[in-house]
């Protein structure tokens, strides 16, 4: 599969002198179409610093982010609409599912549908939340929902634009076990069906083999997990 995102030498400073922190210590990372990845280490790591230079959200002091194969981030200066990016091929997934209250789940999907530029939003937002096996809550509001349930619908919304690249910041933090392995699978079957790139921040070890690539962070700087090769085909 073609290359989603690629970052090549990332540094990211906050401070200066000794009390510097260096949440981003030369960086490499590619992810592919077609794979789901997990980024794990310690809170202060720099997991999240990494998922917002990834994202378009906070570029890096230095370095060079490519999507699709093109150069679009150089030393923390923009040479792409960031903006159109991120709304027309990226996904985010955070921690809190963050659905708009006073709409139903289909709604909260539909919307997201219609800000990417699809003009079939009611249909499509049907469609992902059948995909997610949410559609018999599509008229339920995010306070009728589980947990699970509403971070199947915030993965719906973050399929809406059909996304080359979907980022998800500690997706499962609140979610005990079983739903927990259930969202990981979910963004399992995300990446092979659809050919998305999915890079998922946990620090969730107990479903380490829904991935087929591990990556881990400590003090700003990225490397393989040890267990990288264990991954399920």
């Amino acid at each position: 599969m073609s290359e989603a995102v690629r970052a090549v030498a990332l540094f990211k400073t906050y401070g200066v002198g000794p009390s510097a922190v260096h949440a981003l210590d030369d960086v490499n990372l590619t992810i592919a179409r077609g794979t789901v990845a997990a980024l794990l280490g310690p809170s202060g790591s720099g997991k999240s610093t990494l998922i917002k230079a990834l994202g378009f959200v906070s570029p890096a002091d230095r370095g060079e982010v490519y999507f699709e194969g093109r150069l679009v981030v150089k030393d923390g200066a923009p040479l792409a609409d960031l903006a159109y990016l991120r709304r027309r091929h990226l996904g985010f997934v955070f921690q809190k599912a963050n659905l708009t209250s006073f709409l139903t789940a289909r709604e909260n999907v539909e919307i997201a549908c219609e800000f990417g530029g699809k003009t079939d939003g009611r249909k499509r937002a049907r469609e992902l939340l059948e995909y997610l096996d949410v559609a018999g809550r599509e008229h339920s509001y995010p306070e009728m929902l589980s947990g699970g349930e509403q971070q199947r619908v915030a993965i719906a919304r973050a399929l809406a634009n059909e996304p080359s690249l979907i980022l998800a910041d500690e997706p499962t933090a609140a979610l005990d076990s079983v739903r927990s392995r259930s969202v990981m699978e979910l963004f399992r079957k995300v990446a092979h069906d659809r050919g998305a790139a999915v890079l998922v921040v946990t620090h969730d070890h107990r479903a380490l083999e829904v991935f087929d690539e591990l990556y881990e962070m400590e003090d700003g700087k990225l490397r393989p997990h040890t267990r990288n090769t264990a991954a399920v085909k």
